[in-house]
């Protein structure tokens, strides 16, 4: 399927591509151990292109399509989709700092179209100050030097453009613990900022911000830990790509596109915002109280 006008990097094609060359396996009812020896690859590299974590080139996925059985009116189109996973995105030039991984999320990010958020950590990426970003990588990356902390805030600035870009800005609906507001990351100055930051950026008509009162008692998102859902733009009535959750931990992090794992993320962002609540008059409290 087409891409939206204007979506750049080769992470969504690489997914579009490796779930078709996966439907193609599963019809020919092949197990990835006989597709590597029939190919002779690795299974680790079968499992690679299904997921999108690699580009191909077009003899490649001729060649799956072969060994698979596809018709032949199936091959010439998944060829040429290949071609679009060697594009490169804006963020590729900063490869030296971006994490393993994560690469993958910024593309999917990119393309995305409606983002869902919930955070119990730290204050969203999209969302930090530039001077909260930096104490948080201060923190995280003692010995950092200035020119990668110069080159990590400036992936963090272009991403968050996506906010305010003057075509079809992102749709951000994020709930915050509000126990979050209170940590003095980077001290009281920096806490300031960020609360001003939060306060303007909820005004945007593309932004709704609520706060999970710190008050509140048990919820379903407690046991769902900070995530991120996202949602892709139409085509023809028809989404461009599944929406993905997104979940970070210290040791790896996950991409969740089955149906049933992000419908349990729905359920569980709508458990936290059944009890949450309009972020400004508690922003108003806590900019007082600093």
């Amino acid at each position: 399927m087409a891409l939206p006008q204007g979506i750049t990097g080769s992470t969504v094609p690489r997914r579009q591509l490796g779930r078709h060359l996966r439907d193609l396996r599963n019809r020919a009812r092949m197990t990835t151990r006989v597709a590597a020896q029939r190919l002779e690859w690795s299974e680790a590299k079968i499992w690679r292109i299904e997921t999108g974590q690699t580009s191909l080139r077009s003899l490649d996925v001729e060649a799956m399509c072969r060994i698979y059985g596809a018709p032949e009116d199936a091959i010439e189109p998944l060829t040429t989709l290949a071609r679009e996973t060697k594009a490169r995105g804006w963020w590729t030039e900063f490869g030296d700092v971006i994490d393993e991984g994560y690469e993958v999320y910024i593309g999917l990010e990119e393309a995305t179209s409606r983002l869902t958020s919930y955070e119990n950590e730290l204050v969203p990426g999209l969302l930090q100050t530039e001077q909260y970003y930096r104490a948080v990588l201060a923190g995280a990356f003692p010995g950092i030097s200035a020119e990668q902390l110069d080159r990590r805030v400036r992936v963090r600035t272009a991403r968050q453009s996506l906010l305010t870009r003057a075509e079809s800005p992102l749709q951000l609906d994020v709930v915050i613990a509000e126990a979050v507001l209170w940590h003095r990351i980077g001290g009281d100055d920096v806490t300031r900022g960020q609360l001003d930051r939060l306060r303007k950026l909820a005004e945007l008509p593309n932004v709704r911000l609520r706060l999970l009162p710190a008050e509140c008692g048990y919820h379903h998102g407690m046991d769902a830990g900070r995530f991120v859902l996202l949602e892709f733009p139409t085509a023809a009535g028809e989404p461009t790509e599944p929406p993905v959750v997104y979940v970070e931990a210290l040791t790896g992090s996950s991409y969740l596109d089955k149906e049933h794992e992000v419908e349990r993320y729905r359920e569980a962002f709508a458990a936290v915002s059944s009890i949450a609540v309009d972020a400004l008059p508690i922003i108003e409290t806590l900019r007082a109280a600093v």
